[in-house]
């Protein structure tokens, strides 16, 4: 849970976990042991090269909402905009231009929040 946190936020984490239902729970479970206490913690990629290839691979899939979460968890675990804007150009290639085209403008919205943060 904690590696969880720190990559999504807090705020993110407890939406989730607070709307988890009998329906819900086992899965909100697997996701926190699997995903970030299994995968996220391994040793052999760092937090930034995760979340690179995260983005790649929602762009790849049109996972356009979990897509806005990652970009805002790639910019906590310290991807600059430029390397976020590399790799959709590398998407661009790979992925398809709609993909990316689509891709850019949730960049568009999710690091113009940043920036009126900022």
């Amino acid at each position: 849970m904690a590696v969880r946190r720190e990559v999504l936020g807090d705020e993110h984490v407890d939406r989730a976990t607070a709307s988890a239902d009998a329906l819900t729970e086992d899965f909100q479970r697997f996701i926190t042991e699997y995903a970030w206490g299994g995968i996220w913690t391994r040793p052999g990629l760092d937090r930034r090269t995760r979340s690179l290839i995260t983005i790649t691979a929602l762009v790849a899939r049109g996972h356009h909402e979990e897509l806005r979460m990652h970009l805002r968890a790639a910019l906590r675990n310290g991807v600059s905009v430029a390397e976020i804007q590399e790799t959709l150009l590398q998407s661009a290639v790979y992925c398809g231009v709609p993909d990316a085209n689509t891709a850019f403008r949730i960049a568009q919205e999710v690091l113009g929040e940043s920036a009126d943060r900022d």
